[in-house]
């Protein structure tokens, strides 16, 4: 059968009206999604890719931030910023690679002439440093990136670049700022030191967090200098501020071809410090002037030859101030000029350059001697004591009426394996309580009342009595982290536990009741000081009183923080106080104001000698306590001799300058002047001050 020539006429109508509505229904959702694509670039994506777009180009050069400064309480300069003039140079992009590095050489050979006839001589470089701080082979900046040449121009320096910028293609001009240090060396291991980004950012966490930051302003710098320790790298966000950008637009040949746009750079915070300069170089100097005295001294109660170095840290009582903090021997901080450190100067100082307030220092010996020396971390000695008492009196081991009779000496262990403990000199007190027990500094007395019944007493709670001993400790904060902040502070050495376990329980919380069995910084006992001052609370050491930005607005203020606090009986504080007004120290004779005090000489083992360390802690005034020092003279021999007279000197300088009645004396004694009247201070010590004549047995 044929098929009707009508219908197939028919059905190809009807196809091709098909493939005509198909043709035209995909045209039109072609151009409706190109539609759709164009609007979300013009509104969505634009913004984005308009950036982008710009940024390729543009080129942009970071301006380092200007450092805040660092003042004492009294706003002096401690550490502050300069500006100074620095040649940048920059790598010809149109050129070819080898071009370029023809033309960085001639350009080298045109500046080192500049720099020979108009530079400092002190500064002198030869045609080989300039060449390798260009960095021709792109080992530490990209083509783009300029290479620092020179610091510290000359105005005459600068003169000439201005006057002939046509002849040094590539070289720019850029004000930066440098980092001094005030030549009194003020604190100078708790402010720290400046390194360059570059030498720190693969090997200081810190530092490696800041190579991910997007944020051009924030972004370090590989020549910047950052803080390394201290207070500079504590603070180290805060005192830097944020880059300046220098932009400028490029064509496809990074040649730029257009007017620069210049964002100056944020200088940082300043920040305020509690430490009072005069207070602190009169503790520096006092370590210093204490420490040729006992070297040299002719008495042998007094002498100790092997002593180099000593620390020291007042803090208020009520507040956690930092007032002064000394490690001495120190340096001149300005050896780090330029973020680095000659390696002569590294070799005379790298004893010094710690904080040995905070963690482990020794003198100035060599490898094979400082095995034969204790370091700054020691045991606290017998100004453990009126914690020792205050430990016996809450765990119910004595009360402040019972009387030990103290024959001298003290023994426990196996019959015939014995070991005793004795006063020092021998010395035999009779019948005395926990008072006179720190008056007299009686180690048969802690030996006995505090260590050997707290162990024959045996576990209490779970708690072993060593577990007991720990908890006291830490509470007191010794053994912990003071909360500080400062990088790098020890937790101190711990070793009752280890003696526990080596020796006997017995051992460790005998020892350990006359200040052995732990080692302790001189920050930790200034806080444990202030404690026994304020009658239980452990104080934050505090640095800084307030941060204020560039337009003098404090951001920052002070507050006190209390980290824990111990509750004990008003009669078990009476009672160590009262033992602790009257114990003999050196150097305080004719004071006119109360304070009270505790003497110190901790032991060592150290390469077959025993050393003795000089250890002291006191507060004042006694009835209102205001400030608490601690200082530590590693082999410095008795406390009372060796230590003791430097907390005279702080705490006069502190009732100088401050006043530990509310008013400096300084500001008393003028206006008594002024007034035309005689006298003595309005505040004069009472009886509980008078300092005895100072007892050649007692520590």
């Amino acid at each position: 059968m044929q098929d009707d020539p009508q219908k197939r006429e028919i059905i190809n109508r009807r196809h091709f009206s098909f493939r005509l509505n198909l043709f035209f229904f995909v045209t039109f959702a072609l151009f409706s999604v190109l539609i759709v694509r164009l609007a979300i670039l013009q509104f969505v994506e634009g913004p984005t890719l308009s950036a982008e777009g710009i940024d390729k180009s543009t080129r942009s050069v970071k301006i380092p931030p200007i450092r805040g400064n660092i003042y004492d309480s009294n706003g002096v300069e401690i550490a502050y910023s300069t500006s100074t003039q620095s040649i940048y140079f920059s790598v010809q992009p149109e050129l070819k690679l080898a071009d370029a590095k023809e033309n960085a050489k001639e350009m080298a050979a045109k500046l080192l002439e500049v720099f020979t006839e108009y530079g400092d001589p002190a500064k002198a470089m030869t045609v080989d440093d300039i060449i390798r701080q260009m960095d021709l082979d792109f080992k530490r900046n990209n083509i783009s990136t300029p290479r620092r040449i020179k610091s510290g121009l000359t105005n005459e320096e600068i003169a000439y670049f201005m006057e002939n910028r046509t002849e040094f293609k590539g070289i720019d001009i850029m004000e930066e700022s440098v980092r001094n240090y005030s030549t009194d060396s003020i604190a100078v291991q708790l402010v720290g030191y400046l390194k360059k980004y570059k030498g720190v950012r693969e090997t200081v966490d810190f530092y490696k967090e800041k190579t991910t930051e997007e944020d051009a302003t924030l972004q370090y710098l590989e020549e910047e200098d950052v803080g390394m320790d201290g207070l500079e790298f504590m603070y180290q966000d805060v005192l830097r501020g944020t880059n300046g950008l220098k932009t400028y637009p490029v064509n496809n040949a990074e040649r730029i071809i257009g007017p620069m746009q210049i964002t100056n750079p944020q200088k940082g915070s300043d920040i305020y410090l509690t430490i009072d300069k005069n207070v602190q170089l009169k503790t520096e100097q006092a370590i210093m002037d204490q420490l040729k005295t006992i070297t040299t001294s002719t008495n042998k109660f007094e002498r100790a030859k092997y002593a180099q170095t000593g620390f020291a840290v007042a803090m208020e009582v009520d507040t956690g101030k930092i007032v002064a903090m000394a490690s001495m021997p120190d340096y001149d901080p300005n050896i780090w000029s330029g973020g680095r450190i000659s390696p002569e100067d590294y070799e005379n100082f790298q004893n010094v350059l710690s904080n040995g307030t905070i963690r482990t220092v020794y003198g100035k010996y060599t490898e094979e001697e400082r095995n034969e020396h204790p370091s700054s971390i020691l045991p606290p000695g017998s100004t453990m004591k009126p914690l020792s008492v205050l430990i016996g009196l809450n765990e119910k081991l004595f009360k402040t009426s019972s009387i030990y009779q103290d024959k001298g000496l003290f023994s426990y262990g196996k019959k015939g394996y014995e070991t005793y403990i004795r006063n020092s000199q021998g010395h035999v007190y009779g019948n005395i309580d926990g008072a006179q027990a720190i008056q007299h500094s009686s180690n048969p007395f802690m030996a006995s009342m505090v260590g050997d019944r707290l162990y024959m007493r045996g576990s209490v709670g779970g708690k072993s009595s060593v577990e007991i001993w720990d908890s006291y400790m830490k509470q007191f904060g010794l053994g912990v982290l003071t909360g500080s902040g400062l990088p790098n502070e020890t937790k101190g050495i711990i070793e009752y536990f280890k003696e526990s376990e080596s020796g006997s329980a017995q051992s460790a919380l005998i020892q350990a009741s006359f200040g052995q069995q732990g080692r302790y910084t001189t920050l930790q006992l200034a806080q444990y000081a202030a404690m026994l001052a304020n009658r239980g609370k452990r104080m934050k050491p505090q640095f800084v009183n307030e941060i204020k930005n560039t337009d003098g607005t404090v951001i920052q203020g002070y507050k006190p923080e209390i980290l824990n606090e111990v509750k004990f009986p008003i009669e078990y504080w009476n009672e160590i106080e009262t033992g602790m007004s009257k114990v003999s120290s050196g150097g305080f004779e004719g004071v006119d104001y109360t304070y009270r005090r505790k003497t110190g000489t901790s032991e060592q083992s150290v390469k077959g000698r025993t050393a003795e360390n000089a250890v002291f802690i006191a507060y004042a005034p006694a009835d209102k306590p205001k400030l608490a020092v601690a200082v530590v003279v590693p082999d410095g021999g008795f406390g009372s001799y060796g230590a003791s007279p430097i907390a005279r000197k702080i705490f006069d300088a502190y009732n100088e300058e401050v006043g530990l009645y509310g008013v400096p004396k300084n500001k008393t004694v003028n206006n008594e002047k002024s007034a035309g009247t005689t006298g003595t201070t309005v505040n004069t010590a009472t009886t509980d001050a008078t300092n005895v004549a100072v007892n050649e047995t007692n520590e």
